[in-house]
Order: structure tokens, then C-alpha cells, then sequence
């Protein structure tokens, strides 16, 4: 995993929490999926051994009868089954033993011997019977015993139930003995049917298809937890259906002896139950776990890793606000992080004092500027001063000459007494300046019939560098027309184009003779970075554009 692709400290880490997670819950969830199979895969196959167990229970109960009674036949055939002796030994034998309720005996010959414990079984209706039991299929056998023909069966007589065998086609050596009918109680066969301790099975019943239940165990007597639709197996069988009851079951069957005799049981789903809770406990568990270990983490990053990263990011984003803020230093920091906080404050100190240094040069510049500044213009009010004193001296042509020179001296010196107004160098308003300007131009330059006023609308200002060259261009223009046209009128007009230019126009009130501007009139307006929107002509002393930050 490429943790380049992830910008903070934090997703870096938990994507590597999530990378080292996800393989354990993984293999956490396949190890319980896999329990869980093994699990559910013993319990089916307890739950098949179950029913294999009762279907040889049920065979060898039923070979055993078949057994005693192919001896007892093969017995009473050599004594010979016409005798009362025949009949005798076979109640005799049958109260002895328990659980045989009637037999019948047919010889080769003919030749019949019967007898029964209850008086309902004739020998007539054991004789019907033999005959029914003997008109249906034979069940296969199992193993490879040969027995002769054999059928089991259930019938009914007086009420009662009893479960039926029949012998026939005996092998060689049977004593010429034809047919064998044995009726038991179905008790006996039930008792073979012990359920056992650990209570899987709930109930257990042999079937036969055409006859119903023969012998059953279990609680439920009345037959209702049997499936709702019979179900014969070919061999074995196991499925979930619905009982007759309307409940929904486990189910096994097992084929006892072909075609119709099978097992079939019940089954207590609690143990797959189990199996499913212990599942999702093996898969919870795990996952829960590393939910909480991430979680764990991450409670731990942020407490001793990001919290105090982060108080270092805010010192360092307060230092715009405040030049006293500093990351916290703490015992509990880890030593790293402590490590850094205490560079970034080391640095921050280092910072200060360049930042106070630097301050305090800067405060010795502003200052020695302002005196520079105040120098000069003091020194430019004295050349004033003398410029104005030696005036007085000096007639006519010197004496115009001079009070050029003073206007122009004193457009520098309001140009840098406007700038310093504050004790900082600051622009110049332009309205402001100009209308200095034009009262210094009236006072020094123009004639007694001759008149100079402002209409300035604007707001604008300029640089101290800018300012001075556009005085001296307003200066240097009324002079020239004041000194050629006696009893004019002049006006300065300065207006706002645009958000970012001034124009700056002169008006006289009549027309002039205009004279070529002087070489230096060019460089004064590449200082000012005008554009002449207007040529002299008429009673317009020429207009220009001006563009200004403000």
C-alpha cells in the first residue's frame, strides 16, 4: 500500500491499521466459517449414524425372528405339524419367550399347525393372513443371509395390532416346512428402539409404505412430528420439511429393507443452532476486537501524537495574529514532538529578535528619512525666503525671473510638506496640492489686471515623485501665459475621467499668442507619465491625462 496517496497523519496510520485488519478479520472469518462447517458437517453426520444405528437395530431384530422362527418350524416339521404336540410347544414357547402373540406352520404336505396367546387370533385368521402376507413383495435381504422368501408386515385382529413375518421358499433342510406366519407385539420391536441420553433424536419410527407406521419411540405418540409429506429413500435421505403438526423439522431416513421398509427420525435442531451462534461468536468475536483495537489506536494517536501536532500547526498559524504565541511544551509530550516543539520555539525567539533588529533599523531609516526630509524642506523654505529677499532688489525682467524661481522652489517645498504631513512619506493629494499651487502662482507670478483661480474636483493622489514634475507643469504653463497676455484669466481644471485617471486642463479667458513650451516641458511629463489629450490652441493652454493608483 502506497501511504504517499494519503495527505495526514492520521489516514496514513489508520490505512495502515486497516491494511494489518483486514487480512486477520479475513482469515478470522474463514477459520470460523470453516468451524462452523465442521461443526454443522459432525452433526449431520451423527444424526446419519443415528439412523443407520436403528436401521441395524431393525435388521437385526428382524433376522433374529426370522431365525427362531425358521428353527422352531424346521422343529415342529420333523415332529410333525399335525400333532397336538406341535400346537403345545409353540404356546409353550411363546408364553416363555414374552412378546409372541400366534404363529402358523404349513408343511409341504399341507399339513398346518397353529396356535396363539390371544383368543382372538384363530386359526383361520392366521391362515388369512399368510395368505394376504404371501399375495404382496417379498423384502429384500441384506448381507447375503438366505432365510427363503420373507415379508414383513403389520396386521390387525380384535382390535389389536401385531407385527407379522412370513417365511416361505425356505432353503434345503427345513424339514419340508412350506410357509412360516410369527405375530408379536410391536412392543417388542420398540423396545429395540432406545433414543439414548444425549436427546438429538426426538423420535424415530419404521415405516412401511402401504401399511404406515409399524413400531415407533419417542415423545410425540400421536404420530404429528412425522413430515407432512411421505418421503421413501432410495438408500439414505436427510432434509428439513414441514411436520404435520405445522412445525418446521430435521429429518433423516434410511432404508431398512426394499421396497417400503425404511427408518425415519426426527432430529433437535438446538445442536445446528449452537453451531450457528458458536459462528458468529468466531466471527464477531475477532472482528469486534480489532474494531476495538483500531479504535484503540487511533484514541492514542490523536492523544499523544496529533493533539500535540496540532497545537504546534495553531502556534504557527497564530504568529500572523500574535508575535507571543508559542507551541506548549509538557511533560507528558512524547520526547520526539517535545523535541520539535521546542526547535519550532527556538526558531520562533530567533525570529523575534531578527524581527526586532530589523524594527528597530527600520525605525532609525523612517527617522533619519523624516529628517532628511524636514532638512530639505527647510533648507527650501530659506531659498525661498532668500529668493523672495533678493526680489525686491531687481526690476522688470529679473524681477519676473525670480518669482519663477520662487514659485517653483515653492512647488517643491509644498510637495514635501504635504508628503510629510504625518510624519510618514505618504502620497500627495492632487486638489490639495494644486490649490497651493494656484494660490502661490496668483501671489508671486500674475499682474494686477491679470487673475488665476482652480476648479479642481477629484480626489486622487500621486506620489511626491509624480506630484512635483505635474506643479512645475501647471507653473511653468500660467507663467508663460501670464508673462505674454496682460489682463488674462486663467483657470486650472483637474477632473476624474475613471476610477484610475485625471485630467488636468488650463483656460484662459480669451485667446493667446501660445510660444513653443520649453525643452524641459518633455521631461516633466515623461516624469508624470501624462498623455497630452489636447494641443495648445485658442483660449486652451493644453489638457493632459493622468492615470493614478487611487
Amino acid at each position: 500500500m502506497r501511504l504517499r496517496r494519503f495527505s495526514t497523519v492520521r489516514a496514513r496510520l489508520l490505512a495502515m491499521l486497516v491494511a494489518i485488519a483486514v487480512p486477520i478479520a479475513c482469515a478470522s472469518a474463514f477459520a470460523a466459517y470453516a468451524t462452523y462447517r465442521a461443526a454443522v458437517v459432525a452433526i449431520e453426520a451423527a444424526q446419519t449414524r443415528a439412523v443407520d444405528d436403528f436401521a441395524v437395530r431393525t435388521r437385526v431384530w428382524y433376522r433374529g425372528m426370522s431365525r427362531a422362527l425358521l428353527a422352531f418350524g424346521t422343529t415342529a416339521a420333523e415332529v410333525g405339524l399335525d400333532t397336538a404336540g406341535c400346537r403345545n410347544a409353540g404356546v409353550t414357547a411363546m408364553e416363555r419367550s414374552g412378546g409372541f402373540r400366534g404363529f402358523l406352520l404349513r408343511g409341504a404336505d399341507g399339513q398346518v399347525c397353529a396356535g396363539a396367546l390371544d383368543p382372538d387370533l384363530s386359526a383361520a385368521m392366521l391362515d388369512g393372513f399368510a395368505k394376504q402376507l404371501a399375495s404382496r413383495p417379498a423384502v429384500g435381504m441384506w448381507n447375503g443371509a438366505n432365510l427363503g422368501r420373507m415379508r414383513y408386515d403389520q396386521v390387525t385382529a380384535g382390535g389389536r395390532r401385531y407385527l407379522a413375518i412370513l417365511a416361505s421358499d425356505f432353503p434345503s433342510g427345513s424339514g419340508g416346512l412350506q410357509q412360516a406366519l410369527l405375530l408379536t407385539a410391536p412392543e417388542l420391536l420398540e423396545n429395540v428402539f432406545d433414543l439414548g441420553e444425549d436427546g438429538q433424536v426426538l423420535n424415530v419410527a419404521l415405516i412401511g409404505r402401504d401399511v404406515g407406521v409399524v413400531a415407533s419411540r419417542g415423545d410425540n405418540r400421536d404420530m404429528t412430528w412425522l413430515p407432512r409429506l411421505d418421503r421413501v429413500p432410495d438408500r439414505h435421505a436427510r432434509w428439513t420439511a414441514s411436520s404435520r403438526a405445522g412445525d418446521d423439522n430435521v429429518y433423516a431416513a434410511r432404508m431398512v429393507a426394499e421396497p417400503d421398509f425404511y427408518i425415519v427420525a426426527s432430529f433437535d435442531d438446538r445442536p445446528a443452532e449452537a453451531a450457528r451462534l458458536q459462528f458468529i461468536v468466531l466471527l464477531l468475536a475477532p472482528l469486534l476486537t480489532l474494531a476495538l483495537l483500531c479504535l484503540v489506536c487511533m484514541r492514542a494517536i490523536e492523544k499523544h501524537c496529533l493533539r500535540w501536532l496540532r497545537g504546534i500547526e495553531m502556534a504557527a498559524r497564530s504568529r500572523t495574529s500574535s508575535n507571543r504565541v508559542r507551541a506548549v511544551v509538557a511533560d507528558g509530550m512524547p520526547g520526539d514532538i517535545r523535541s520539535v516543539a521546542e526547535a519550532f520555539n527556538g526558531m520562533v525567539e530567533e525570529q523575534e529578535v531578527r524581527q526586532r533588529r530589523l524594527q528597530t533599523a527600520l525605525d532609525d531609516n523612517r527617522f533619519l528619512v523624516r529628517e532628511l526630509h524636514h532638512r530639505v524642506k527647510n533648507s527650501l523654505q530659506v531659498v525661498q525666503s532668500y529668493i523672495g529677499l533678493s526680489k525686491r532688489d531687481h526690476r522688470d525682467e529679473a524681477r519676473l525671473a525670480l518669482a519663477d524661481a520662487e514659485c517653483r522652489v515653492h512647488v517643491l517645498s509644498a510637495a514635501y510638506r504635504f508628503t510629510l504631513a504625518d510624519g510618514e512619506m505618504q502620497p500627495v493629494r492632487v486638489d490639495l496640492f494644486l490649490d497651493d499651487v494656484v494660490t502661490m502662482i496668483s501671489n508671486l507670478i500674475r499682474g494686477r489686471d491679470q487673475w488665476v483661480a482652480g476648479r479642481i474636483e477629484t480626489a486622487a493622489t500621486l506620489s511626491v515623485d509624480r506630484i512635483i514634475p505635474l506643479g512645475f507643469l501647471v507653473a511653468d504653463v500660467a507663467s508663460r501665459a501670464l508673462r505674454s497676455t496682460p489682463g488674462v484669466r486663467i483657470v486650472v481644471e483637474v477632473v476624474d475621467v475613471d476610477a484610475s485617471a485625471i485630467e488636468v486642463g488650463l483656460e484662459a479667458d480669451r485667446d493667446i499668442q501660445h510660444s513653443a513650451p520649453p525643452r524641459l516641458f518633455a521631461g516633466l511629463l515623461t516624469q508624470i507619465e501624462a498623455v497630452q489629450t489636447q494641443e495648445p490652441h485658442g483660449r486652451s493652454l493644453g489638457r493632459w491625462r493622468i492615470a493614478h493608483d487611487s
